[in-house]
């Protein structure tokens, strides 16, 4: 019971400090995820500076982490070890980043949003959540299908 207690209270303090990164940089302000995503006399680029602290960061803890035999946390890492490239992945990635640069909105900093509780966020994860149960139900069919 007290190794959940503290894998939740990390987990909770881990998120709020995602989601305070994702509110200061304004990764969670969509004009501003606009700006950058439009190369042209509006573009703004300083999200490339949060993108490339946040990967150095990233990479400098995996690389401290990647030699522990096993998270703080966690029996063992679990790492995917699917390299496939196919149509799904492709189609998946074109809608994904359609999604994102018609909405200027990214489902983590979407997510961090809806606390404020404006509509706009409340619709945009209502379709996310949406296309999430579609795929599920199109897979579910997909499985169903004798060879």
């Amino acid at each position: 019971m007290k190794n959940k207690v503290v894998t939740f209270s990390l987990t909770l303090v881990v998120g709020i400090i995602f989601g305070l990164g994702l509110i200061i940089s304004q990764m969670t302000n969509p004009a501003k995820v606009i700006n950058f995503l439009t190369v042209g006399e509006k573009w703004d680029a300083s999200l490339i500076f949060v993108m490339a602290v946040a990967m150095g960061i990233m990479m400098i803890v995996w690389r401290w982490t990647s030699k522990r035999s096993a998270p703080l946390l966690a029996n063992s890492f679990t790492l995917s070890d699917f390299k496939l490239v196919d149509l799904r992945l492709i189609l998946g990635s074109v809608l994904f980043g359609l999604g994102w640069g018609l909405s200027g909105i990214c489902p983590g900093p979407g997510l961090v949003q809806l606390v404020t509780l404006k509509p706009d966020f409340i619709i945009f994860f209502a379709a996310v959540l949406a296309g999430m149960w579609l795929t599920n139900l199109l897979n579910g069919r997909n499985k169903k299908e004798p060879n």
